[in-house]
């Protein structure tokens, strides 16, 4: 399952299983203080908002060359956008700092940190390793707006990105022109756009109206694709390697630099 949907929104699983650690964290932390030192709940929630700062900063500098050209993108973290590492020694300094100014909140932080790190790591480290044994290229056939039909495994042997996306997804919208532009600057990568439930004539004239070419529009009528990922919402990005292998996802808009980063490990493999 790569996301999760509940009413009208959605979440991605990974997302979701570090919003329940961090949950984990604040009640470990709280029963903890009750025996001995003081709730650090709001060291919790200052220690996670540095954190993801740090994250994002970290991110930005990696990426520094495509956020100057739009600096306005660097507060959009709808692109996923986030450097583990950077946000990880930057939450860590932060509770050193909570723990050695203030010595009531060392034993009941640390608690809750350790608690919420072991939830993490049991749940979204068996979420990634089920997502990487999904049969990544199912033997499934989609008409082109030619009226082709075409099977999903022709494919095989180059890395993938299937965009799973339609018209009237506003974000789907927004991050069609980065994908278009990697498709055409980036040959060894497969690019196909999985359109969900829209007929042939509606999606050309779509794209004709937005002023787009792309290469590779699938019809997925009957939302195959999401039904195999375990997608549910839009706009899925799936991210296969030469082998088939399923390597990462991204649910939500692209920008050119989370793009560019999801890319790096598929890519890994070709030759230079």
């Amino acid at each position: 399952m790569l996301s999760l949907s509940i009413g009208p929104f959605a979440i991605s699983a990974d997302r979701l299983a570090l919003l329940i650690a961090f949950l984990v964290a604040l009640f470990a932390g709280w029963v903890s203080s009750r025996r001995a030192g003081r709730n650090p709940e709001s060291a919790l929630f200052i220690t996670l908002l540095l954190g993801l700062i740090g994250a994002r900063l970290g991110f930005v500098l990696r990426y520094a060359d495509e956020y100057l050209s739009q600096p306005v993108q660097i507060l959009d973290i709808r692109d996923g956008g986030f450097w583990w590492v950077s946000g990880l020694l930057t939450g860590l300094a932060c509770a050193l700092f909570f723990g050695l100014r203030q010595p009531a909140l060392r034993r009941p932080l640390t608690i809750g940190l350790v608690s919420g790190a072991l939830f993490w790591t049991a749940t979204a480290l068996p979420l990634q390793l089920l997502h990487k044994t999904t049969e990544a290229l199912p033997p499934l056939n989609f008409n082109t707006l030619s009226g082709e039909t075409v099977s999903l495994q022709q494919f095989s042997g180059q890395p993938i990105v299937i965009n799973i996306w339609a018209s009237w997804c506003p974000p789907c919208v927004r991050e069609m022109p980065v994908l278009a532009e990697a498709q055409r600057s980036l040959p060894d990568v497969h690019f196909l756009f999985a359109n969900l439930g829209e007929d042939a004539q509606s999606v050309k004239g779509f794209l004709q109206q937005l002023n787009i070419e792309l290469d590779n529009v699938l019809l997925d009528q009957r939302n195959q694709l999401g039904a195999h990922y375990g997608s549910r919402a839009l706009p899925t990005t799936l991210f296969i390697d030469a082998q088939g292998r399923l390597q990462d996802s991204h649910l939500g808009e692209l920008s050119a630099a989370s793009l560019r980063d999801k890319l790096t490990v598929i890519r890994a493999q070709l030759p230079q």
